[in-house]
């Protein structure tokens, strides 16, 4: 019979009545398909302003904990619900899960992969998107400002002073407001971004492919072009996706694994939803990696 003590660890262990819920489906989806399922999980909608919602470097800890002692030969899927945030984040993860796995990666996205959610799910075979899901612009920020928007600013600047130098006083305080060199810095982060996407593309889900290059330039601009995506928010629907070429299974073909996954996901997003966590790096082993927010109770006076 366990002690005390054993008895302790063991209710420790299984978590909340939401993790148990959460880990019970991610286990029955791994089932399923016979692959390591692993969920990517933030929690910005319900808790908007959290800086360690976005992709940051601490992620790569959780994937670590939840990629030991898996069977790596059976590949992974991975379910992305993020924001997005930090490209260097994004790419020492990206780098780590196919050290890990290869290429053998497939992006699963129930909801919203935007951003460097998108770059990570443009790394893997493939993506399985539903008619409720999207992925976003592949748009750098840097702190917070958007790169495109800057570059696009200061041409706009350059190209009215030189039609008309009268218009000096107008844009110098709007560019006084960058320091210096930032320009330079935002075209980095674009080329940067620009530069990860295609690789990954060539090396990941058009690998072998005969000439690929056209086809991956297009999803490139697609993705990437300011000027075609218009906001760093728009929401890329599946059949955008598909249309622009990337390899995208549709959810509605499998209904049993259609309702695994939204399973998931209604767990996932109860979760973040009922409790403090703001994001969940979870396998269908239970292994997890929880970040929460600390709540603090102010006592107000003559209460």
């Amino acid at each position: 019979m366990p002690n005390w003590n054993e008895l302790l660890n063991n209710l420790k262990a299984l978590g909340s009545t939401n993790d148990v819920l959460r880990r019970k489906y991610v286990k029955e989806l791994s089932e399923k398909t016979k692959r390591n399922t692993i969920i990517y999980y933030s929690g910005w909608l319900q808790k908007p302003g959290i800086p360690f919602g976005l992709i940051n470097d601490d992620d790569k800890n959780g994937f670590m904990a939840t990629i030991n002692k898996l069977d790596r030969s059976l590949g992974l899927d991975l379910i992305l619900h993020t924001p997005g945030g930090e490209t260097a984040a994004t790419e020492s993860i990206v780098d780590y899960l196919r050290q890990m796995f290869g290429t053998n990666i497939r992006a699963i996205v129930p909801q919203l992969a935007m951003s460097g959610g998108t770059m990570i799910a443009c790394s893997c075979k493939s993506i399985l998107m539903g008619k409720e899901s999207s992925l976003g612009p592949v748009d750098p920020q840097l702190n917070g400002i958007p790169a495109h928007g800057v570059i696009e600013e200061f041409t706009r600047a350059h190209q009215e002073i030189r039609a008309d130098p009268s218009k000096i006083p107008v844009w110098q305080p709007i560019i006084a407001k960058y320091p210096p060199a930032f320009i330079g810095e935002c075209q980095k982060a674009i080329t940067w971004s620009v530069q990860l996407l295609q690789d990954w593309l060539k090396t990941g889900m058009f690998q072998g492919e005969a000439n690929p290059d056209a086809k991956i330039g297009g999803i490139a601009r697609e993705l990437t072009d300011h000027a075609l995506t218009l906001s760093h928010s728009r929401h890329l629907s599946a059949e955008k996706c598909v249309a622009m070429g990337l390899k995208v299974e549709m959810l509605e073909s499998d209904q049993q694994l259609q309702e695994a996954v939204l399973s998931v996901h209604h767990a996932c997003m109860l979760t973040l939803s009922l409790t403090s966590a703001v994001k969940i790096i979870e396998n269908q082993q239970g292994t997890a990696f929880i970040q929460q927010v600390q709540v603090q109770q102010i006592q107000l006076p003559g209460r």
